[in-house]
């Protein structure tokens, strides 16, 4: 990818990830730091939960953009010369699987679906490097998360494995600690 710095951490649940990944957004020194958030108001706990660490990052000068479907849609809201954190892959992944499963219409079950969303979300990654100054994203190890479905870590891999080949830098953290795989 051209453009910006793309940095990728992984790590299990509660390894510190995310916030390493935010102390790298923030010491980019950018005019903006711009955090993207995967969440999904499921109810009105999560809703709670979203809105409580939006304020949480506000206080902390964290521009957030509530993105938990269709990634893309973000690239309008960026300006040049952002630091941006995209948190998290897994989240974002079974969000767009199975978008459409109230109506019975997940995506993972209609043939192609994932292709078209995995074809914009490199385009949309690019996009973001073209505008943004650095671009740290974080994600869950492929098989560390809940979902123990066959096509959520099948994608989940396919995208991590395209992220460390794009990436400047990649990271495995494991108990607070960063270790530097790329």
């Amino acid at each position: 990818m051209a453009g910006s710095t793309l940095i990728f951490v992984s790590g299990g649940v509660r390894s510190g990830k995310s916030a390493w990944a935010e102390k790298k957004v923030l010491d980019a020194e950018a005019a903006r730091s711009i955090y993207l958030a995967s969440g999904r108001a499921y109810d009105a706990e999560m809703k709670a939960r979203i809105e409580r660490h939006r304020m949480d990052r506000l206080g902390r000068g964290w521009t957030t953009i509530e993105q938990p479907l269709h990634l893309e849609d973000a690239l309008a809201k960026l300006q040049p010369g952002d630091a941006v954190l995209w948190d998290c892959v897994t989240t974002w992944l079974a969000n767009e699987l199975y978008e459409g499963w109230e109506n019975g219409m997940p995506c993972a079950e209609q043939p192609g679906c994932m292709e078209k969303k995995w074809a914009r979300l490199q385009e949309t990654l690019i996009g973001i490097q073209e505008i943004a100054a650095v671009l740290v994203i974080v994600s869950n190890e492929v098989l560390d998360d809940f979902i123990r479905d066959r096509t959520y870590q099948f994608w989940l891999g396919k995208i991590h494995l395209w992220l460390v080949a794009q990436a400047k830098e990649a990271y495995e953290m494991e108990n607070g600690f960063a270790y530097k795989r790329k």
